[in-house]
C-alpha cells in the first residue's frame, strides 16, 4: 500500500502516523508532504521518508492508493483534486468539502452505510461534531432526535501546534518562566481564561465553528432539519473536547433505554455513574458519555448528558485512519477512480 500524508509536519499529520502505526496498518510507501521542502527527513517505522513540497504534480504522478490531507483548506482545494486524478482515494481532514453535494461526511460508527462505491473525497468531519454524533447517534437510532443544543468546552489542540504552543506560552509567562509570548492564534489571552468564541463571528452573532457543528451534525445524522444550538467555547484544556449537550428525543423514553443504547454502540464508553473529565481521556480513540439524565419536569423527551472526547485522535486522526480502514475493508482503496469526488 502506497499513502501519503500531506500535512505531515503538523499535529495532526504526526497523529496521523501515530495512529496508522499502532493499528498497525500495511504502508509499504509512505509519501511525506507540507508546505515546503524539509532538510530533515522524517522518521517512521525505522525508516528516513523526505519531506517533500505537496505540489499538483506529485500527488497527480505519485501512484498513491490513498492521500491523507492534514494541512489548509486551501491545500486541500488545490491539491486533493489531483490525487484523485492519480488514482487515490483522499481523506481530507479540513473543511474544503464537507457540505459539498454527493460527497459522504462518514463517522464509521454513525453512518458507514453512507459510503458508495463511486466516491472518492472523504472529509473528516469537524472534530467538536464527531465527538458530538459518536455520543448522540446511539439516542437518534433508540428514539430519534427532535432538537439538539450543546455547549462545547474545547481544547487548544484544535487550533493547531499554535494553539499548543500559545496555552504553553502563557503558562510560562504566568509564572515568570518566559516572557516571550508568541503569537496567538485566540481572540483573548487562554491560560486562566475561556474565550466563548471558536472562529470568526458572523452578522447574526454566530461563530464559524457553530455553523460547522450544527451544519455537520444533521449531515452525518442523516437529519436535514434537526435544530441543532451551538455554543463553542476555547478552554485551556491541551487535547481533549468536552460537550454540555441537552437534547429532545422524538417520543417518550428514559435514562435507562438511553444508556442502554449508549452502552451498547461502538466507539462510545457509556458511564452510568461518575463523571468523566478530559484530562481522563487524552490519548485515547473513543468518546465518552457520562452524567446522562432526565430534565426535571413532566417531558419523558428532554434528556441531559456531558460527552467528551480527544480532539486530535477521534476528531481528526483516528477518525481519518477508520475511514480508510473501512474503505480497504470494502476494496474501495486501488479501485480506478470513477468520478472527480
Amino acid at each position: 500500500m502506497k499513502v501519503a500524508v500531506v500535512g505531515v509536519t503538523g499535529v495532526v499529520g504526526e497523529t496521523i502516523l501515530n495512529v496508522l502505526d499502532e493499528r498497525d496498518i500495511a504502508v509499504d510507501e509512505l509519501g511525506a508532504f507540507a508546505s515546503r521542502e524539509r532538510r530533515e527527513p522524517l522518521l517512521w517505522r525505522g525508516r528516513t521518508w523526505p519531506i517533500r513540497t505537496a505540489t499538483a504534480e506529485a500527488l497527480r504522478g505519485g501512484g498513491f492508493d490513498a492521500v491523507f490531507f492534514a494541512s489548509s483548506e486551501d491545500a486541500s482545494a488545490q491539491l486533493a483534486e489531483h490525487a484523485v486524478a492519480g488514482g487515490a482515494v483522499v481523506i481530507d481532514n479540513s473543511a474544503t468539502f464537507r457540505l459539498a453535494d454527493g460527497v459522504p461526511l462518514i463517522v464509521p460508527e454513525v453512518n458507514a452505510d453512507a459510503v458508495s462505491d463511486e466516491h472518492r473525497i472523504f472529509p473528516v468531519a469537524n472534530c467538536t461534531a464527531i465527538v458530538l454524533c459518536v455520543g448522540i447517534a446511539p439516542i437518534a437510532r433508540a428514539a430519534g432526535l427532535r432538537s439538539v443544543r450543546v455547549a462545547t468546552y474545547q481544547a487548544v489542540s484544535g487550533a493547531g501546534r499554535a494553539g499548543l504552543d500559545a496555552l504553553a506560552a502563557e503558562e510560562k509567562a504566568a509564572f515568570g518562566l518566559d516572557e516571550n509570548l508568541e503569537s496567538s492564534p485566540f481572540v483573548r489571552q487562554i491560560f486562566r481564561n475561556v474565550i466563548p468564541q471558536v472562529g470568526a463571528i458572523d452578522e447574526f452573532g454566530d461563530s464559524g465553528e457553530e455553523k460547522k457543528v450544527a451544519a455537520e451534525t444533521r449531515k452525518m445524522l442523516g437529519l436535514p432539519n434537526l435544530h441543532v444550538a451551538v455554543t463553542a467555547v476555547r478552554v485551556p484544556v491541551r487535547y481533549a473536547h468536552s460537550e454540555a449537550v441537552f437534547i429532545e428525543t422524538e417520543r417518550d423514553t428514559d435514562p435507562l433505554e438511553l444508556g442502554d443504547a449508549i452502552a451498547a454502540a461502538p466507539g462510545v464508553v457509556f458511564h452510568p455513574d461518575g463523571n468523566v473529565t478530559p484530562r481522563d481521556v487524552e490519548g485515547q480513540n473513543l468518546v465518552h458519555v457520562s452524567r446522562l439524565r432526565a430534565e426535571q419536569g413532566p417531558s419523558k423527551r428532554h434528556f441531559q448528558l456531558w460527552v467528551v472526547g480527544d480532539q486530535l485522535r477521534k476528531g481528526a486522526a483516528t477518525n481519518a485512519v477508520q475511514i480508510f480502514e473501512l474503505l480497504a475493508e470494502r476494496g474501495l482503496i486501488g479501485k480506478p477512480k470513477l468520478h472527480a469526488l
